[in-house]
């Protein structure tokens, strides 16, 4: 039998292989934007600091352009301390993608929550809530409900877990009791899970209980991944097609991670939403631990 490093070492032979092969492919661009569904993403942005070291939110926003998802979760959006002021021009991704951050209250400058932000194209918020991760880094889940156009429903969860391992117990089992609490309805895990462990001590086993075990997609370090460290996963595995990178030229370098992406297909519902912008209503609820 393998030993954990011995596992390890031939995963990160075989993304290295892969990431090979898709380099010779037209692009390296997957083909999984293409399809019937909603297309989700998600995309540790860095701080808009690409991996030759240049602050560049132009760059950022060009990579989100090329995505053309129709929700999106952003890590790292947000200076880490202080007013935590958000680094995107909100109003040109909405010109230039269509896409409309989730509205949070009470935090004028920032674009998200602990850096967590939910970008959607149409549809209507039912519902929004906040909630501060345990842990010694200052991080957070953020929780949105969409009434999507053709009348279904999808809860989407952005979450950045931390960098210590005890941290990512103990977020995803408040992510899991989160969950048990609420009502069962159709629901997308996605954002840096840091986590990279494999087998019985892996933060993503509390996980299978909701979620099964996540697809493992490299997309860590950008310019060779090899660390399955996002994920997008669903509580029922039938909505969600294959996961991918978005593996282009630009993306390589603009952050020091990938973004992932799939589809989601949920049953048609009879009355859609209306899907204008003005008809966006939604509330805020803070879980306990964020006072």
């Amino acid at each position: 039998m393998r030993t954990r490093r011995e596992r390890l070492s031939a995963n990160i032979l075989a993304s290295i292989r892969e990431h090979r092969r898709r380099g010779k492919a037209a692009g390296g661009a997957s083909g999984e934007d293409a399809g019937e569904g909603l297309l989700i993403a998600s995309y540790n942005v860095h701080k808009c600091v690409g991996v030759d070291g240049k602050f560049d939110p132009y760059r950022t926003k060009e990579v989100i352009r090329e995505i053309t998802a129709d929700v999106l979760a952003l890590q790292e959006a947000d200076t880490r301390f202080g007013e935590r002021r958000g680094l995107l021009d909100l109003d040109w991704l909405e010109r230039e993608t269509g896409l409309l951050p989730v509205p949070l209250g009470g935090r004028s400058k920032a674009h998200g929550w602990h850096g967590n932000v939910i970008l959607f194209r149409e549809g209507l918020i039912r519902d929004v809530h906040q909630v501060k991760l345990p842990g010694l880094e200052p991080r957070g889940a953020l929780m949105t409900e969409l009434d999507l156009k053709d009348g279904s429903s999808l809860r989407v969860i952005a979450a950045h877990l931390g960098l210590l391992h005890r941290s990512r117990h103990q977020q995803t089992r408040m992510i899991i009791d989160l969950l048990r609490s609420r009502d069962d309805q159709p629901t997308v895990l996605m954002g840096d899970l840091n986590e990279w462990r494999l087998g019985d001590r892996s933060s993503l086993n509390t996980l299978t209980s909701i979620f099964g075990l996540p697809p493992a997609v490299p997309s860590f370090p950008s310019r060779l991944p090899v660390l399955a460290l996002d994920r997008i996963m669903a509580n029922r595995p039938e909505i969600l097609g294959p996961v991918a990178a978005h593996d282009t030229p630009l993306a390589r370098v603009a952050s020091d991670h990938l973004p992932i992406k799939a589809r989601v297909r949920l049953p048609n519902v009879e009355g859609g939403a209306d899907e204008r912008p003005e008809n966006i209503s939604h509330t805020i609820e803070r879980d306990s631990s964020t006072s």
